[in-house]
């Protein structure tokens, strides 16, 4: 990924909250018939940091799986925040016009080793991690174990469990840390200022190198 100094995203804290905001993945993989590429959501087990990892399921039918073999090289894409940056939004367009139209996104680039599970045990612990992650935040969060067992066990039956390992963590921030204050001030206001993007350029992290943009 091409990735300037500005942009260089080393919050492991910001990373890993945005990891779980954005669990839907892009998954690439390299197999022997060309690229394989998807779209599955992916959580951390503990840290998001090198060596530990991130956990999924898929379902038989996708044919990525079935490419890993025992385990193969993998990239895992986590994006979002992302916002059309107008000249208009700049109020240094009115001193220069010396401005062109950009976009601000983050894009974390996980590199690592995937491998697939059948194992009943680790499907169903994987299965119940992400659905107690994914419904934390509901007044009554649903279990597995509110739908019948037989049926539970049937639909694990039809999927296989994915275990992703990091090797390597690459984040870029592009947030418009190449502009100038009052231009920054301009972009998160004019994005609004309940959205994400906006939220993403007014964090103070994101102040760093701003007095002497590169």
């Amino acid at each position: 990924m091409y990735l300037p100094a500005a942009f260089k995203e080393q919050d492991a804290e910001f990373i890993a909250a945005f990891v779980d905001r954005h669990p839907l993945a892009t998954v690439v993989v390299n197999s022997h018939d060309g690229f394989i590429v998807d779209h599955i959501p992916f959580m951390r087990e503990g840290e998001f940091a090198i060596g530990q990892k991130l956990i999924a399921h898929a379902a038989k039918a996708n044919p990525l799986w079935k490419a890993l073999g025992t385990g193969a090289p993998a990239v895992l894409v986590f994006s979002g925040a992302g916002a059309y940056v107008s000249p208009s939004l700049y109020p240094s367009k009115a001193k220069t016009h010396e401005v062109v139209p950009t976009w601000n996104y983050v894009a974390i680039h996980v590199h690592g080793q995937l491998r697939y599970t059948e194992d009943d045990a680790e499907k169903r612990a994987i299965v119940d991690q992400l659905t107690n992650k994914m419904e934390a935040t509901r007044t009554e969060p649903w279990k597995t174990t509110d739908a019948p067992k037989p049926y539970i066990e049937q639909m694990l039956r039809g999927i296989v469990g994915l275990v992703f390992e990091t090797h390597s963590i690459v984040a870029k921030t592009k947030a418009s840390q190449n502009r100038l204050p009052e231009d920054r001030a301009g972009v998160a206001a004019g994005l609004g200022k309940d959205s994400e993007a906006a939220r993403v350029v007014e964090r103070n992290v994101i102040g760093r190198r701003l007095e002497s943009p590169t």
